[in-house]
């Protein structure tokens, strides 16, 4: 979860919205770009369910969701436009 925390604060540039789905403890969490805590209250079991709760978190803001793979890597990214 660090790596996504950490991108998005190098350089200068403003903070976004974006959520990321990525792994958590034995299940998934959703996490702001650049945030240190889940966004979501829960972690997830599903991915599925993640991604649900993540898109709809974007959808408020006009952001992505970035869905990451269990080992870390970024798998896919969706834009809510």
């Amino acid at each position: 979860m660090d790596v996504f925390l950490k991108s998005s604060r190098e350089g200068n540039r403003p903070r976004t919205w974006h959520q990321h789905v990525v792994p958590y403890e034995e299940g998934w969490a959703v996490g702001r770009e650049g945030n240190k805590r889940i966004t979501s209250k829960s972690k997830h079991r599903k991915q599925s369910t993640a991604i649900n709760k993540a898109k709809t978190i974007a959808r408020k803001h006009q952001a992505d969701v970035i869905i990451h793979r269990a080992y870390g890597t970024i798998r896919d990214r969706i834009g809510t436009d």
